[in-house]
C-alpha cells in the first residue's frame, strides 16, 4: 500500500468529533489504511481492494470489500460514519446502504473535504433527514450528523447496475455501469482511442487488462478478434470488478476479473498487457499507481511481450515505459491522447 492516503484531512476532522461515535460503529468509504484514532469500529466497508486487504490484516473489526452487506450487520449499527464520495450518484447509493445498516433512528456522521463535494453531499443528507446539522468545520472539511429512520428493504448492489451500449471500430457491446465507476455510462475518449488503435494494430494472447474498469477492453478485444482467446482483468475498485464481471457475462467474454491494488505477485505471465490507467486519487492528480504498475509489469510479460498504454499526452509515461519495459514507440497521438507500445526484449 502506498502512502498516498497519509494525512487525509477528513480523518483529522473526524478525530476531533469522536464523541459522536457511540454504540456499534461502522465506517463506510474510509479513505486511509488505518482506523481514525479513538474510533473502535465494528464494521469497515471500502470499495478499494488494497485498503480492504490492509485493514483486514489489522484484525480490528470486520472488513467488507464492496457492497455485499454481511447479514449480521443489517440494521445493526448505532452509528455509521460516511466519507464523502465525489460522485453524486455514488453518494445516493451509499446513503441507501447506510439506511440498511443503521438501527431505527441511528446516527449518520457525514465527513468530507470541500473540494470533494461535502456541500452537495450535505444537501443530499438534508433531503433525507431535514434535521441534519453541521457539527464542525476544520482542515477544509465539514462534519455533519443526522438521525435516520430505518428502511424496511434490504440493500442489493445489483439494483444499482444499469446498462449502456458502446461502439468502437465497428464492434458494439453492452456495458454494465454502477455509481462511482470511472466510465460513468459512456465510452471515455482515451479508451476509444486505444480500441481504435487495437483494431489497426492487433495484439497476441494471453492478454491482461490492467485497471479494467467496467471490462470494456477485454470484452471488445474478444468480440473484435474472436480468435484471441480469453482476457483477464484487474481493478482496485469494487464497482469496477462487479461491472466487469457482469459485462463479460452479458457479452459472452471469457477471463478472470481480479480485485487487486496493483499486480498480485502470484499473477501469471502474458504476451500482452493493455491499460488505460487511472491518474487520480479522489480529486487529486496521482500517477503513483501507474508508476508502480509499470515497475511490476515486466515480470508478468513473456519474452518479446508488449505493453499497450493510452494516456493523456501531458503525463510522463514514455520515459517510464522505456525504463521499465523496453523500447517504446508512439502508435497514435492527437491533441489530447497518446497510445504507446513498449516491448520486452525477446
Amino acid at each position: 500500500m502506498s502512502d498516498r492516503f497519509a494525512g487525509h484531512n477528513a480523518i483529522a476532522a473526524l478525530e476531533r468529533n469522536t464523541e459522536l461515535m457511540t454504540g456499534r460503529v461502522g465506517l463506510l468509504g474510509l479513505p486511509a489504511p488505518q482506523l481514525p484514532v479513538g474510533v473502535d469500529a465494528t464494521l469497515v466497508i471500502t470499495e478499494h481492494a488494497g485498503l480492504a486487504d490492509t485493514l483486514a490484516g489489522s484484525g480490528r473489526g470486520q472488513v467488507c470489500f464492496g457492497f455485499e452487506l454481511p447479514d449480521d450487520h443489517v440494521r445493526s449499527l448505532d452509528t455509521l460514519v460516511l466519507f464523502v464520495h465525489k460522485a453524486r450518484q455514488a453518494m445516493t447509493m451509499q446513503l441507501a446502504m447506510a439506511r440498511a445498516l443503521l438501527v431505527d433512528n441511528g446516527r449518520l456522521v457525514l465527513v468530507g473535504e470541500k473540494r470533494e463535494g461535502i456541500a452537495g453531499a450535505a444537501r443530499q443528507l438534508q433531503a433525507l433527514a431535514p434535521d441534519a446539522y453541521k457539527v464542525d468545520s476544520a482542515r477544509h472539511c465539514q462534519v455533519w450528523a443526522a438521525r435516520l429512520p430505518a428502511t424496511s428493504g434490504l440493500f442489493d448492489p445489483e439494483d444499482w447496475i444499469s446498462w449502456y451500449r458502446i461502439s468502437a471500430a465497428g464492434t458494439e457491446l453492452e456495458m454494465a455501469n454502477m455509481p462511482g465507476i470511472f466510465s460513468d455510462g459512456r465510452l471515455d475518449e482515451g479508451t476509444a482511442r486505444l480500441l481504435e488503435n487495437l483494431a489497426e494494430n492487433p495484439v497476441s494472447g494471453p492478454v491482461l487488462d490492467f485497471a479494467c474498469g467496467s471490462g470494456v477492453i477485454g470484452a471488445w478485444l474478444q468480440s473484435h478478434h474472436p480468435g484471441l482467446g480469453s482476457v483477464d482483468g484487474i481493478d482496485v475498485q469494487a464497482q469496477a470488478v462487479m461491472c466487469a464481471r457482469q459485462t463479460y457475462v452479458r457479452n459472452g467474454a471469457r477471463g478472470s476479473i481480479i480485485a487487486s491494488d496493483g499486480l498480485p505477485g502470484d499473477l501469471g505471465r502474458y504476451r500482452t498487457i493493455v491499460t488505460n490507467p487511472p491518474f487520480h486519487t479522489g480529486v487529486r492528480t496521482d500517477t503513483s499507481m501507474t508508476e508502480q504498475f509499470l515497475r511490476d509489469a515486466r515480470r508478468h510479460l513473456l519474452p518479446g511481450g508488449e505493453l499497450r498504454l493510452v494516456a493523456n499526452r501531458f503525463l510522463p509515461y514514455q520515459p517510464l515505459l522505456e525504463k521499465c519495459i523496453g523500447a517504446c514507440q508512439t502508435l497514435f497521438e492527437d491533441g489530447r491522447f497518446a497510445v504507446y507500445r513498449a516491448r520486452v526484449p525477446s
